[in-house]
């Protein structure tokens, strides 16, 4: 939180807060029917960072599609050349996993899940774009090596052996990515992507960069079925775009992140992954994709991974303080010689002024090895999650929110030292940036 405060202190920020009018209305580029107004939205220096012919807006993490009636909530800052954003969301929570302690595997933890991003972009001669973008995270000080409570959370590990039950700190360094897109015409446009760490074009928009999931402090528990490649220690990306749709292949690696959070993971470029995304008007984003994915675990290092996933995402603004995100997305992991797996989500926000409302529902497979049990059978798991916060400061510069969620899992009798239909519960204060308003003319 003292990073985010820091950057909001900055000179630049205060000298350009006035001009920008940065007031709770990201929706007034819309018409009547929430359809972006075009010239609004694409001023220079407010296009998408992979398209001048796109609103800001379309961008979510990497270089995945959001639709253009999206919400943004970030800072911009601009000087004659370049146009610069800042972003971020903190939570500082106490998070209690299993509240009647039904079971064994429950835990309890203060802690401040944390993410803080920036990215600038500035023209390149008539038809040209360069962008860069970094993120870093404090989850690592914050959460400890071993990451937060979560029930049938895997993925990762710690001192060697797997983490389960705890969903795993992302890396110091999130993302350090650089781009450059060509216009060839208004419908046609091309651009490359490179990072170190970075996103390959795999999966949906990455759960803390989705309107329909942000408020939601918690990780799906199936993050590992749909988007879990989003910090990737290396990655080079290839799109290209005509109209509505867009076709990128990407080369990454594909061993997911250490327990070391501070260093650069070894690059390999072993992996690779195609998607294809749609926006058939302004609030629909809709994505299919499939990978490779090349010995992801660390202590399962023989284990390759096909990955193939599709959602679709909507928004829709009822007023300018009133909207609705929604997401669906459908995951598979196919490993050799061993059955598919699946996994599928709904979650929903609801935003009215200062009330937020939200929810997430989650069912998807998983074996007794990744749950640490010696029958590796696959398991249906399913997590119901609603919550609700409020905006007890709206200002211009930052907003903070009092929030509570409680989550109800319910799993085989097999598991049944998890306990029956075990309960979370978790308490926040939300810090995250106002909403964005077009640039006035």
């Amino acid at each position: 939180m003292l990073a985010l405060l820091a950057c909001l202190n900055m000179p630049a920020f205060a000298q350009h807060m006035h001009s920008m009018k940065m007031e709770d209305s990201s929706m007034n580029g819309m018409n009547s029917i929430g359809t972006m107004n075009h010239m609004d939205m694409n001023m220079p220096g407010m296009s998408s960072s992979f398209s001048r012919n796109l609103t800001m807006s379309r961008d979510g993490s990497g270089t995945s599609w959001l639709p253009d009636a999206a919400p943004i909530y970030a800072y911009m800052v601009h000087s004659k050349k370049w146009m610069y954003m800042f972003h971020g969301n903190i939570f500082l929570r106490y998070n209690k996993q299993d509240i009647g302690n039904k079971g064994t595997r429950g835990g309890d933890q203060f802690d401040a899940p944390n993410m803080l991003g920036a990215m600038g972009q500035r023209q390149i001669g008539k038809n040209g774009l360069f962008h860069f973008g970094a993120m870093v995270s404090l989850d690592r000080l914050t959460e400890g090596g071993n990451g937060y409570p979560l029930l049938f959370q895997t993925g990762e590990s710690w001192n060697g052996k797997p983490l389960v039950d705890r969903q795993h700190p992302h890396d110091l360094l999130s993302e350090l990515a650089v781009s450059y897109a060509y216009s060839f015409s208004k419908k046609a446009d091309a651009f490359i992507y490179i990072g170190y760490p970075g996103e390959p074009a795999l999966g949906p928009v990455t759960f803390m960069h989705r309107p329909s999931g942000m408020n939601n402090p918690d990780a799906p528990i199936a993050h590992h079925w749909e988007d879990a490649m989003h910090i990737t220690f290396g990655v080079a990306t290839l799109g290209f775009r005509y109209g509505k749709f867009r076709l990128e292949g990407s080369s990454f690696t594909g061993r997911e992140l250490d327990e070391n959070r501070y260093n650069f993971d070894k690059p390999r470029f072993d992996s690779w992954s195609g998607r294809l995304s749609f926006n058939p008007n302004a609030h629909w984003a809709l994505q299919v994709s499939h990978g490779f994915i090349k010995s992801p675990e660390e202590l399962h290092p023989l284990e390759d991974v096909n990955r193939t996933t599709a959602s679709a995402t909507y928004s829709y603004p009822f007023h300018e303080k009133s909207f609705l995100s929604v997401t669906a997305l459908w995951g598979m992991n196919k490993i050799k010689d061993e059955d598919a797996s699946n996994a599928a989500l709904l979650e929903a926000n609801l935003r009215m002024n200062k009330l937020i409302v939200y929810g997430r529902y989650e069912w998807v497979q998983k074996s007794g090895e990744e749950l640490n049990i010696l029958i590796n059978d696959l398991y249906s798991l399913n997590a119901f999650t609603l919550g609700a916060s409020y905006d007890l400061i709206q200002s211009n510069v930052i907003r903070m929110a009092l929030g509570a969620q409680g989550t109800l899992y319910h799993a085989p009798e097999v598991l049944s030292f998890y306990g029956h239909n075990p309960l979370a519960g978790e308490v926040y204060l939300h810090f995250y940036p106002p909403l964005m308003k077009r640039m006035q003319m």
